[in-house]
């Protein structure tokens, strides 16, 4: 087994390798004067089951570029087989036909990754599940779940916890995490106007007293988070967290959520974090580079990788 990294989360790639007790394969990915993606890959992987571990988070289209022109190279060194690991996989918003004449750059994306070479790919929390579906490679969409339970199980007293659903659309996503944590179950209700903004119209739910907790997939601009927590306190609610998979956190998100009701939100590292995210007083990261790991090493090893998540 080899893991091969890009330069979308370095940090992460290396804290998968030092899980697996595998050193990272060494490769070059640089950038030629024009902006052109080089990639050599500085050891053999002829026969080997190669795990490239590449998020197409910003810049995406450069990460996405690397992470095609890493597996092509693997492809053209005789790897047996390509995993691409995409902890965020990017362009996922773009799931649907959303109106007239738009593309449907999740699929384009999928069928990119295929033709490169890539015989299966491992993400992490897609936006939408149905997403496996673009690809005709095997597709594992990995959950964050036990790392978000474990962590409000260790900081967080249950008994008066309830989770909510930032919108009608993460509902599944959030009754999930209720569930392993004994807790209730609210919804906020929202109108979007326009992409990037939006407004809440209604808590479903009795909020009152509850520490409340967030539940999410990615955290964009922020407005969302805030407007919610907003109308949970409101509605009589004692403090309110945030758990999110991934932290996009584009523009001006970071100073929105430092200046929020929000008392904390938690993302993974599927995403570097910048150094406004580290020095943030009400963010905090934690690491999904064991989940990950283990997930890569039942894959190497012909295992159960949903039994992760039983």
């Amino acid at each position: 087994m080899k893991v091969v990294a890009g330069n979308s989360n370095r940090a992460l790639a290396e804290a998968i390798a030092a899980y697996l007790a595998t050193p990272l394969t060494r490769c070059n990915v640089r950038r030629f004067a024009d902006m052109e993606v080089f990639v050599e890959i500085l050891e053999n992987v002829r026969g080997e089951d190669v795990f490239v571990v590449q998020s197409t988070s910003f810049p995406a289209n450069d990460h996405l570029m690397e992470l095609l022109i890493i597996i092509d190279a693997l492809r053209r060194s005789s790897a047996r087989r390509i995993t691409a690991v995409m902890p965020y996989f990017g362009y996922a918003r773009q799931d649907r036909r959303s109106s007239g004449r738009t593309p449907i750059s999740a699929k384009l994306v999928a069928n990119m990754i295929t033709q490169a070479g890539a015989d299966r790919v491992m993400t992490l929390d897609l936006h939408a599940g149905q997403i496996q579906g673009f690809f005709d490679i095997p597709t594992d969409n990995l959950f964050a779940a036990p790392v978000i339970v474990r962590d409000i199980k260790e900081r967080l007293a249950l008994e008066n916890v309830m989770v909510v659903s930032p919108d009608v659309g993460g509902v599944v996503r959030a009754r999930a995490i209720a569930k392993r944590i004994g807790a209730q179950l609210a919804i906020v209700d929202k109108r979007r106007e326009r992409a990037g903004e939006s407004e809440v119209m209604n808590v479903i739910g009795d909020v009152e007293g509850h520490s409340c907790i967030l539940v999410d997939d990615i955290v964009d601009s922020g407005g969302t988070l805030v407007n919610a927590a907003d109308a949970l306190i409101a509605q009589g609610a004692k403090e309110v967290y945030a758990y999110l998979t991934h932290g996009v956190l584009s523009g001006g998100a970071v100073a929105r959520i430092t200046a929020s009701r929000i008392k904390e939100m938690v993302v993974t590292d599927s995403i570097l974090a910048t150094e406004a995210v580290r020095v943030a007083k009400n963010i905090r990261v934690v690491s999904i580079a064991t989940l990950i790991g283990e997930a890569i090493a039942r894959t190497s090893s012909e295992e159960s990788v949903s039994s992760l998540f039983d």
